[in-house]
């Protein structure tokens, strides 16, 4: 059996890694930049630092900020036709997921056109072309989207959002500086960071997992576990821990897939517009209770990375509770709800379930599952 790993061409780690920006687009030929960015970013300033960059090295650029926080298709088709009037050559993601989402959906209908409806690009679509080139610049430490052959689109005509997996939508060069994520509030630390603590953990539980991945999902388990709190509490260390461990369990699960964590927590974002990281920190416990019997010796390693001591001593159930409580444990202490009472209409979980149910994540989880068993978990959060 083989197995395939897809990664960026570059990336750049740490403090100041912005301004390789104009070195490598003009190193590659590149002239024109589409700047993908959400209004918020633009409004407070955030954005600015990245065409800072490009002005002072005369690169010229148009902004394109028609992008919701659960990007629609309609911010898609929009940005399709505003890349094409542009003149642009190359796209620059500025944001978390809804930004660097909008930017490879157009980036690969604009070379793959036959695809702008948008809506064939879910699952694996069959696009011939690598996207328009994109360099990716985070702004939130969760969503790992400039690593990943991943994308997400909500059809709210349809109240669902969709998964587009295509190894022709990753970025070419991603930058992660962490003083693009500096001016996160901490709520919005807490929600991504907790995302990335589910893609790490969905990751090394999937079916899809194998060695190198696990090396990457232990290593993110590590990282954002000793890091969020203090990410969270506005500390400059935390927050260098979190852009570094979210980005290493995106070149995990990226090339392994997820689990129905993820599938119950797109169709939350679809229906009431829950921002993706609370819903899955608020899942993630639960479900791995529910998946603990599939997952033979890892939850130990989960508990270990997690910083459990003495998990060598534990028996199979003592280690698999002690890796539950330390994920619950560590929500709490950012200021995560426990449950979806607040969320979650009783009336709506027959169509929650069976959307989550459809989702492109769910064949990865490591448990079988069905309709009612999805359904279970929701109403044992409600």
């Amino acid at each position: 059996m083989s197995y395939r790993i897809v990664l960026n061409e570059t990336s750049y780690h740490g403090s100041g890694a912005i301004n390789n920006i104009a070195e490598e687009a003009k190193k590659r030929g590149y002239k024109k930049a589409f700047l993908c960015s959400d209004p918020d970013l633009v409004k407070f300033g955030v954005t600015k630092k990245v065409t800072d960059v490009l002005e002072k090295a005369n690169l010229k650029y148009t902004l394109y900020s028609d992008i919701k926080p659960n990007p629609t298709i309609e911010n898609v088709q929009n940005g399709v036709k505003a890349y094409k009037e542009s003149g642009a050559d190359y796209i620059v993601a500025v944001g978390g997921g809804s930004s660097m989402d909008t930017a490879k959906a157009v980036g690969i209908i604009i070379a793959n056109p036959e695809f702008g409806d948008v809506r064939s690009l879910e699952g694996v679509a069959d696009t011939k072309n690598p996207s328009v080139p994109i360099i990716a610049v985070p702004t939130t430490a969760g969503t790992a989207a400039e690593v990943t052959i991943n994308y997400v689109i909500t059809d709210v005509e349809k109240e669902r959002k969709f998964v587009c997996v295509d190894v022709h939508d990753i970025p070419v060069i991603a930058i992660i500086d962490p003083d693009m994520m500096a001016t996160m509030p901490k709520g919005l630390t807490a929600a991504t960071g907790m995302d990335a603590l589910t893609h790490a953990i969905e990751g090394y539980i999937t079916k899809g997992a194998w060695e190198m991945t696990d090396m990457f999902h232990l290593k993110a388990i590590e990282i954002i576990s000793r890091s969020l709190r203090s990410a969270v509490a506005g500390e400059k260390e935390g927050k260098e821990g979190m852009a570094l461990g979210q980005y290493v369990a995106g070149m995990g699960f990226s090339n392994v897939g997820l689990g129905i964590v993820h599938s119950m927590a797109h169709t939350l974002g679809a229906v009431y517009d829950t921002p993706h990281g609370v819903a899955n920190a608020i899942l993630l416990p639960t479900v791995m209770e529910y998946n603990a019997p599939a997952t033979g010796e890892k939850y130990r390693e989960i508990a270990r990375a997690m910083g459990v001591k003495n998990v060598d001593g534990m028996t199979e159930d003592e280690y698999r509770k002690a890796a539950v409580d330390a994920v619950k444990k560590l929500s709490s202490d950012v200021g995560i709800p426990s449950d979806l009472k607040a969320i979650v209409k009783k009336e709506d979980v027959d169509f929650l379930s069976e959307s989550a149910y459809a989702d492109a994540c769910r064949p990865g989880n490591p448990r079988d599952t069905s309709v009612e068993d999805i359904k279970k978990l929701f109403l044992s959060l409600i």
